[in-house]
């Protein structure tokens, strides 16, 4: 049997979202995923087990719409927000090639990788110089496709960049594009002030959804459990689409303990000493001399561009420490992301940064 021959067209020539874990790499300090540092203690009750659970787990549901200030029947539980990525695909453009999606490089990528999949189009934006992103350059963008926009993907705090889509561009966004969905990734927007979280506007914008993760600041990327926010009626359409038992009795019982009071403060706690920490190895990637420029970031990581960043990757890698490399992405040549991990790991970072740079 061929297996290309059966193997349908657009997903033969797809290339499939590098994740860290499915780039590998041997080492023992994982700097390369943004993964929080380590999680706390969590308990399970296994007898349940032998019933199928509850499709949208009711007490999951009810407490991470008091968590972000909604009603539950605006909020949907999936297997992380890449999930609920590609749910929004299948479920809202068309695959005939009069659709498709606008994203900004360098963005995340399974953006694009979910609509490819999907086998839907794709269009990119050219952001400012500077990275900057604004609601015109979006605007005008979808304005310029020879087929119909009909969701535009922003990560606030963008991935890899680190910097947020300004509260008032994306209002000028939803406002001039009322019938295009605006998908607002808020992976990491615990990591940011809380003048940055936009989930408030759900409430004014039929248009909004907004995606968030218990991967990054709850410290939980191991139970993969994300969540869409959007008005009822796109809720009620997504879980048309979504399959019958996304969120399975384990990670349901591990969620709800970490959207209970306390678990929500040891998260913001663990926000506090993750930005803390990110401040001070900024501080010391500029001293290095072969750091030509630390990007500002509001997320759990930080860009660097360094004069010679496969070197320095390799390098590192050779030392047991893993980063992840962005010098094949438009504009990021010679870019390596760091995550923000433990004080030991960055310790470790920094001894083989600074033997790099005195070699």
């Amino acid at each position: 049997m061929n297996f290309s021959d059966i193997t349908v067209k657009h997903v033969r020539t797809l290339k499939p979202y590098q994740s860290a874990r499915r780039i590998g790499g041997h080492g023992h300090n994982f700097l390369n995923a943004n993964e929080s540092p380590k999680s706390e203690g969590y308990f399970i009750n296994s007898s349940s087990f032998n019933r199928y659970p509850d499709c949208q787990p009711e007490e999951l549901i009810e407490r991470y719409a008091d968590y972000v200030n909604m009603h539950k029947e605006q909020v949907m539980a999936a297997r992380g927000s890449d999930e609920v990525i590609s749910l929004i695909i299948r479920t809202f453009v068309e695959s005939d090639g009069s659709e498709g999606i606008l994203i900004a490089p360098p963005t995340y990528g399974m953006y694009e990788v979910a609509a490819l999949t999907n086998n839907v189009k794709v269009a990119k934006a050219t952001r400012h110089d500077d990275f900057t992103l604004d609601a015109d350059i979006l605007i005008n963008a979808t304005k310029n496709q020879d087929f119909k926009v009909k969701a535009i993907f922003i990560d606030s705090p963008a991935n890899p960049l680190g910097m947020i889509f300004k509260k008032e561009e994306l209002i000028k966004l939803l406002k001039e594009l009322p019938e295009t969905l605006i998908v607002l990734d808020e992976a990491y927007i615990e990591f940011a002030d809380k003048e940055y979280d936009c989930t408030s506007l759900v409430n004014e914008y039929d248009n909004l959804i907004i995606t968030r993760t218990l991967s990054k600041a709850f410290a939980l990327a191991g139970i993969r459990c994300g969540f869409a926010v959007a008005n009822r009626e796109i809720i009620k359409t997504l879980l048309k689409v979504i399959d019958p038992y996304p969120i399975c009795d384990p990670v349901a019982q591990i969620a709800v303990q970490a959207l209970t009071d306390h678990g929500v403060h040891m998260t913001f706690a663990r926000v506090m000493e993750c930005n803390r920490r990110r401040e001070l190895l900024d501080v010391e990637l500029r001293s290095l001399p072969m750091v030509e420029k630390v990007f500002d970031s509001l997320g759990n990581y930080l860009l660097v561009k360094f004069k010679d960043g496969p070197k320095v990757f390799n390098y590192m890698a050779s030392r047991g420490v893993i980063l992840r490399s962005f010098d094949d992405k438009p504009g990021l040549k010679n870019c390596i992301r760091i995550t923000i991990g433990s004080d030991e790991e960055l310790d470790e970072l920094m001894r083989g940064l600074t033997a790099f740079a005195e070699m």
